[in-house]
């Protein structure tokens, strides 16, 4: 099969289309074959191997463990291994290729992936193969923060800063068909595409300072987290939350460490701070991805794809996302 193999750490430059042997499913796993395949942050972290520390975590110290990037992905089940029962062949689905964290190779940049099942959902009929692929590893990171979205929210003021972003464009949505009354902050060029995604305000960060204004919320989702938390806590009412995402910003947030020492530090002050929310157990994968799967199908998350690269520009994709520019989600279609 074609696939994108990384042999070392590096820029996109590393990666290059070569053929390999299909993956074989193992235990509990399934065999996809590929029609889509997202690119987000978190591969370009993994492609650079930075932040450090993200090696230390199961990506491989020297080079990657897994040589074939990607994690989400969109395709039709080809085979089950051993005791996968939950899809048969044909199936259409969506999901992360990868366990536990989303700092690691998933081997989805490849014309076949192996997925555990539980990492898996039917995909819903009203939504493409790259909209699906879009969703996995954005949706799973909203609903681990936010695990009660979806419960009625009229009269309620979120501000989500980075509403431009796949994360903040997602929170945007789920807000707004909560009956909250959203403000986006984001550069002024997203301002069309905030406002599409059900904003009720949009706030040009480059133009106003969300901290300094008058308008108090009872829900902040902050992505980029560029703002103290001093400054935070002004703009909240005082018995709203302030949930940080923890964007990295593409190495910005430090080689070695990365925002790990941002959120160990809200984590220690929240027993002390009623604004900010107490660490619990997140749902599990497969909770989360059929709580991903009737968003889709009820047309709460409707993802706005702005480019598709075939398989062998993956390089070019990864490196459209870091610049910046995109205006929706990127996707590479195999």
């Amino acid at each position: 099969m074609k696939a994108i193999v990384q042999d070392r750490y590096g820029p996109p430059g590393v990666l290059a289309v070569r053929e390999i042997d299909p993956p074989v499913p193992g235990d509990g796993e399934v065999l996809v074959r590929v029609r889509a395949a997202s690119v987000h942050p978190d591969v370009w972290h993994v492609v650079h191997g930075r932040p450090y520390l993200l090696r230390l975590l199961g990506a491989g110290l020297r080079r990657p463990k897994v040589r074939v990037p990607g994690t989400d992905l969109a395709g039709v089940v080809e085979s089950a291994g051993a005791n996968a029962t939950r899809f048969r062949p044909g199936d259409e689905v969506f999901g992360e290729s990868v366990r536990g964290h989303q700092w690691r190779h998933g081997g989805a940049y490849a014309e076949y992936a192996t997925v555990p099942e539980d990492a898996l959902a039917a995909k819903p009929g009203n939504v493409s193969f790259a909209q699906a692929a879009a969703v996995p590893t954005t949706g799973i990171i909203l609903l681990q923060n936010l695990p009660d979205w979806g419960r009625p929210a009229p009269g309620r003021r979120v501000l989500v800063n980075g509403a431009g972003g796949g994360v903040g464009g997602f929170a945007v949505q789920l807000a707004a068909a909560a009956g909250a009354e959203v403000t986006g902050v984001d550069s002024g060029d997203k301002r069309d595409l905030v406002r599409g995604f059900g904003a009720a305000h949009v706030i040009d960060y480059a133009r106003e300072d969300f901290t300094r204004g008058d308008r108090r919320y009872h829900l902040i989702v902050d992505i980029p987290g560029n703002h103290p938390l001093s400054a935070i806590r002004r703009a909240l009412t005082p018995d709203g939350t302030y949930v940080w995402i923890g964007h990295d910003s593409f190495g910005d947030a430090g080689r070695w460490l990365g925002s790990v020492p941002a959120a160990l530090r809200l984590v220690a002050l929240s027993p002390f701070l009623r604004q900010l929310p107490r660490p619990g157990a997140a749902p599990g994968k497969r909770e989360m991805m059929a709580r991903l799967q009737e968003l889709l199908a009820a047309g709460t998350l409707a993802p706005v794809i702005d480019r598709t690269y075939p398989l062998a520009e993956v390089p070019d994709a990864i490196r459209y996302l870091a610049s910046g520019a995109a205006r929706g989600r990127v996707v590479v279609t195999v």
